[in-house]
């Protein structure tokens, strides 16, 4: 009977264009997010780009980076313009738009999409480092904000490439829809890839759209979350930050500030493991 009520109860949802999934269990979802604690490391984060949105905390570790590749390009380009000012090469890449919103001498712009396929449209994240940079091994930086995107580009993209990028700082979307499962298993493995080879430093949540709580988990829909490759700390790391907001974050609009959840990190020192 209950098996009857379930199949009837689909069909009425799908005919009027709703389609139920299953739900990410809440003991998974908690595990997966103490694996993002932001972790202390002996750097000390700085601001680059604007005080507002657009700019992002890093590690002050950037030297001998070579270059940073920025797909999704905004009407303000002030984050790559700090980092073209410390000489480093920066590599633009959006289809929806015609030019950066700011010129510099080190700026090389593709009027494409970054994903997971190569076409008319799209480039992916190797094709692009590899035909801008062909005889490079340097160490670089990846700056994304790609609506979505982000994370078939992260599953596509090679190993060696990863480890390639000493700083990784992403925002990432639609974060409330962890709760549904089948966007959780591909959400986790692209963090997971990432977790093999970089830490979690920072996590600043994008005030522009909310957070949606629910048995007793906030998930802000958006955040930008900062990594810094593992061979670049001193010692293996022993203790979470806790200083959040840090002082240098900023709202990113105008609405009411969105304080990153303390179910997103450690509210003690601790051990790692």
């Amino acid at each position: 009977m209950k098996q009857n009520l379930v199949s009837g109860l689909t069909k009425t949802l799908a005919l009027a264009g709703a389609f139920p999934v299953p739900m990410t269990d809440t003991e998974t979802l908690h595990s997966f997010i103490k694996t993002l604690h932001p972790i202390q490391q002996d750097k000390e984060l700085i601001r680059l780009g604007p005080n507002g949105d657009g700019g992002y905390l890093v590690p002050d570790d950037l030297g001998g980076i070579e270059a940073c590749f920025s797909p999704g390009v905004s009407n303000v380009s002030g984050f790559e313009r700090d980092c073209a000012n410390r000489g480093m090469k920066i590599f633009l890449a959006d289809k929806s738009v015609d030019a950066p919103g700011e010129q510099h001498e080190l700026f090389e712009f593709t009027k494409k999409f970054i994903g997971s396929v190569s076409d008319e449209d799209f480039m992916t994240l190797d094709e692009w480092v590899n035909t801008r940079l062909v005889d490079s091994a340097a160490d670089l930086m990846l700056q994304m904000d790609i609506e979505g995107y982000e994370y078939e580009v992260l599953l596509s993209t090679s190993q060696k490439l990863m480890t390639r990028f000493r700083i990784l700082v992403i925002e990432f979307h639609d974060l409330d829809q962890l709760w549904n499962r089948p966007f959780f298993n591909i959400v986790s493995q692209a963090f997971r890839k990432i977790l093999k080879t970089h830490w979690c430093i920072h996590i600043h949540p994008n005030n522009c759209c909310g957070s949606v709580t629910s048995k007793g988990i906030e998930i802000p829909r958006m955040m930008e979350f900062t990594f810094l490759r593992r061979d670049r700390m001193d010692h293996e790391p022993t203790s979470f930050r806790t200083d959040f907001p840090h002082p240098l974050d900023r709202d990113n609009t105008d609405t009411p500030p969105l304080e990153l959840p303390d179910c997103w990190y450690r509210g003690t020192r601790q051990n790692v493991n």
